[in-house]
């Protein structure tokens, strides 16, 4: 009894130093290995382990233009990509080959250039993926803009088409900016209930509304730049940890933009609008397209409604994909599905070597000849 006792405190003494080298040793793992180990995992799927197949494919929105961002595209697949580029010449009447693949960043800055050239180089990817791979994706959505190239991956509209009214809609975006000018800004580790609350509080200095809600940690605000400006100097005082304003040319996505509906919607109503060949995931509603019309409605809507990113990857879910793959310039929208934990495979095309990693993941090497 006495040796019981005298030994009970020796181990409730040994299990208390043994949690404390638990925690400590998981707080050392945390700190120091688990980044490297995500980083070293991250580079493995990134290089291509085998064959991917079933894709829930995104398609990128303003911001992810940048100087040269077709030109990798001409120099590995010319035909395909030159071929591309010269028809959305055609259907907006805008000098995209150059506009994508030599002019410096400022020239792609103004919305009415931007939107057309991103659309043309993911519509130009699109193409290369369908050529050389025989890729047809299982599910499509699009950020904003992107969603016009995913209506044409799901054969909604022709690839003509949504070039010529993503023109008129970069066009009609310009006005709304020269009139009542605006500004976004992108607010990152505060929670968008609380963003909201800030915006409503701010509305006496003029319009501010949530426009994108890309993340859990990150939502963007568009309006007037007076009242912008004063909810992004809110949020960092609620505990956001950056504001970051966007250089952009116009307040997209809040009811400024409701100015332009009715000009917009005419334009729409002349263009046929198919029922979908496959799913597409509405970045308006984040559910999905039902029929033509319906999509039709959604690019309405669009203008001054705001992007529902967060529900688009949420309703992934539903959906048995085997990986997520950004199809255009960038890598914002991987970027959003790596840290939301969407899927644990994400691709992107933002170069040559993602394409030619992509290419080979799809079952197919690069064409012979492609390049020629």
């Amino acid at each position: 009894m006495a040796d019981s006792q005298n030994r009970a405190p020796l181990a409730d003494g040994s299990m208390t130093f043994l949690r404390l080298c638990e925690q400590l040793f998981q707080q050392f793992f945390q700190q120091f290995f688990h980044p490297l180990f995500r980083q070293f995992f991250r580079q493995l799927s990134e290089a291509g382990t085998g064959m991917i197949d079933n894709l829930f494919t995104m398609f990128p929105g303003q911001g992810s233009q940048r100087a040269g961002m077709a030109g990798h595209l001409l120099r590995e697949h010319p035909r395909t990509a030159g071929r591309v580029l010269a028809r959305a010449e055609d259907a907006t009447g805008l000098p995209l080959t150059a506009l994508c693949s030599t002019a410096p960043e400022e020239e792609l800055a103004p919305t009415e250039i931007a939107q057309p050239a991103i659309v043309a180089t993911s519509l130009a990817v699109l193409q290369i993926l369908r050529e050389e791979a025989g890729f047809v994706p299982a599910v499509v959505a699009g950020h904003s803009l992107g969603e016009y190239p995913a209506l044409v991956a799901a054969g909604v509209l022709e690839a003509d088409q949504a070039l010529r009214l993503v023109r008129r809609r970069g066009e009609l975006m310009a006005g709304v900016s020269r009139r009542a000018g605006g500004a976004m800004t992108a607010v990152l580790g505060l929670g968008a209930a609380r963003i909201e609350e800030i915006c409503a509080d701010c509305a006496p200095l003029g319009v501010v509304e949530i426009a994108n809600y890309n993340e859990p940690g990150q939502s963007v605000i568009s309006g007037q730049r007076p009242a912008v400006e004063e909810a992004a100097r809110r949020a960092l005082a609620a505990g956001a940890e950056r504001a970051v304003a966007l250089k952009v040319s116009a307040p997209f996505h809040c009811s400024l933009m409701r100015a332009i509906e009715d000009e917009f919607a005419a334009e729409l109503e002349r263009v046929r609008f198919s029922a979908p060949r496959l799913p597409v995931i509405s970045s308006v509603t984040g559910t999905l397209v039902r029929d033509g019309g319906h999509a039709r409605d959604l690019l309405r809507r669009q203008l001054a409604g705001p992007v529902r990113w967060v529900d688009v990857l949420g309703a992934v879910a539903a959906h048995p994909v085997g990986g997520c793959l950004e199809v255009g310039p960038g890598r914002v929208l991987s970027g959003f599905a790596n840290r939301t934990g969407v899927h644990s495979v994400v691709r992107s095309t933002h170069d040559a070597r993602r394409i030619s990693a992509l290419l080979r993941e799809l079952g197919q090497e690069p064409a012979p000849g492609a390049a020629a």
